[in-house]
């Protein structure tokens, strides 16, 4: 193996084998290292029990971004669905359209709450929080009180993990932009037709591509072309280390396979999707005391997935439905025959996902399967989408480390890291929701990927992988395929804490 032209591959997710398949492409040795023994595609694996096949998260395949969309029916020409996108919100006993219809909404709430949401929405209008500065006070302003309460405030702190108090005015600002009660009102009375689709302020995508198998049959797929184009792709083979030679500009990749053998890979180019914290602590020559601490201080979000198989009573058809009721822990619920038919083999059953938002060791967490399993049953029978009696069997997926903390010093943190290794190890590339610790999709994922490997082949940074652009409208509206630019910063806002300081919020973002 030439060691100029050869790249070692850190993750079997969707950034490393969009990364390996390309590059096996144009002829260069690539080895993929993943530590997981049976599943690629990382967060996009399906994953299976008892020939019932669930999605780890939901992945939905819509890409504003040409070339992504082109990749994906390469891997898959044959066996990409196209799924209607259905789903809806779960509030006191009843089910409310998502996005939001105003006047569905109002009618469900009654004509009592509906009136103190509209005299709520009023008094928000003509006494506004000034200077908001919280996700509370910014969401309040635009919809009232009454309204945040029904409609953001659970679901967001069950995600998230903390009040909305405390989450910044910031990101309410982006993830909300542009979308306001009198808009809606407005949308539901007079709504875009269908050549203005793009225009209509997040609105989510009608329909979507799907793998009848789940996500995990693209990226199965995907393994195996590059392994058929001469990669290799070494399942359960962990990385423990990543030891760079200066003078020789080679990287020596450690790693361990499921029985603890150690094997060692070299290679010119490394590209990472392990978590950015991992791989600084991994790094010989050591990275610095400043980026090690840097390193460290990065935090995640983790979640895990109570998958129920059940007697289908045909309850709901939605793709995933938000539960907004307080008296649940449960945040999301996945109907996976929704998703595709053949991920459920026998037709009188259904298969469920109860999405539970923790972190990793606390309560939620360390809670045994059964006991899990027993918590899923018995909320699914509160919320009423079963009867406990028609849950015949189920299990547990663990998902460390699924979505990256944006705390006040996470940019600071990343920048010093990013710094160091491009100044000091300029061989070593980053790409990926973990690996990048940005709020990625898949499609955006994948870019970092594509765009990296132009770069190796071309020998010289062409593109800048931190730009791509991650704004939430860029998968959420649109046209699939549409031509994608790549942003300023690509920084796609998730919650961050409150600043000692005020968030600063424009008047334009303060405004109906």
């Amino acid at each position: 193996m030439n060691p100029e032209t050869s790249v070692a591959v850190i993750g079997a997710g969707p950034a490393g084998l969009t990364a390996a398949y390309l590059l096996s492409k144009s002829d260069a040795p690539v080895s993929v290292m993943e530590a997981d023994a049976s599943y690629v595609g990382g967060i996009a694996r399906t994953a299976t029990y008892k020939g019932f096949r669930f999605d780890i998260g939901g992945h939905r395949f819509f890409s504003k971004s040409k070339e992504v969309e082109d990749f994906w029916t390469e891997i898959l020409p044959e066996d990409m669905l196209d799924r209607p996108r259905s789903s809806r919100i779960y509030y006191r006993g009843k089910y409310f359209s998502y996005p939001l219809k105003a006047f569905e909404a109002l009618r469900k709430l009654g004509i009592l709450e509906s009136g103190r949401c509209v005299l709520s929405y009023l008094k928000a209008r003509l006494f506004p929080r000034r200077n908001p500065r919280s996700f509370e006070d910014w969401v309040t302003n635009r919809f009232g009180k009454r309204l945040f309460n029904i409609f953001f405030k659970t679901y967001t702190e069950k995600v998230w993990g903390m009040s909305c108090k405390e989450i910044s005015a910031d990101w309410a600002a982006q993830r909300i932009k542009g979308l306001s009660l009198r808009t809606a009102i407005f949308n539901a009375l007079w709504p875009k037709k269908p050549k203005d689709r793009g225009q209509v302020i997040k609105t989510l995508i009608d329909t979507f591509r799907y793998p009848r198998k789940g996500p995990g049959m693209m990226w199965e797929a995907c393994a195996a072309k590059v392994k058929a184009l001469g990669g290799d792709i070494l399942m359960g083979h962990k990385v423990v280390g990543c030891h760079w030679d200066e003078s020789e500009c080679v990287w020596t990749v450690s790693h361990q396979d499921h029985d603890g053998k150690g094997h060692r890979t070299f290679a010119h180019h490394v590209i990472s999707s392990a978590p950015m914290r991992q791989l600084v602590n991994g790094i010989t020559p050591p990275m610095s005391e400043r980026a090690q601490k840097a390193a460290n201080a990065l935090r995640y979000r983790d979640f895990l997935t109570v998958m129920l198989i059940l007697k289908d009573r045909e309850v709901f058809s939605d793709n995933w439905i938000y539960i907004h009721d307080p008296s649940v822990k449960v945040g999301r619920i996945q109907n996976f025959k929704s998703w595709s038919p053949e991920m459920v083999p026998e037709s009188d059953k259904a298969c469920y996902g109860l999405e539970y938002f923790c972190f990793e060791g606390d309560g939620t967490w360390n809670s045994s399967d059964k006991q899990l399993i027993a918590l899923a049953t018995s909320e699914l029978a509160k919320i009423g989408l079963a009867k406990a009696e028609d849950v015949l069997d189920g299990c547990v997926v663990r998902q460390p480390k699924a979505y990256p903390v944006y705390d006040d010093d996470y940019a600071k943190n990343v920048k010093i890291i990013a710094e160091e290794l491009e100044e000091r190890y300029p061989t070593m590339h980053l790409v990926g929701r973990n690996g990048m610790h940005k709020y990625n999709n898949q499609d955006h994922a994948m870019m970092t990927a594509m765009l990296c490997v132009k770069n190796i082949l071309a020998g010289e940074k062409i593109y800048d992988l931190w730009c791509v652009n991650q704004d939430a409208e860029y998968h959420e509206t649109g046209a699939a395929g549409e031509k994608q630019e790549l942003g300023a910063t690509g920084l796609r806002m998730v919650p961050a804490r409150l600043k000692s300081e005020p968030a600063a919020v424009t008047a334009d973002q303060a405004s109906v």
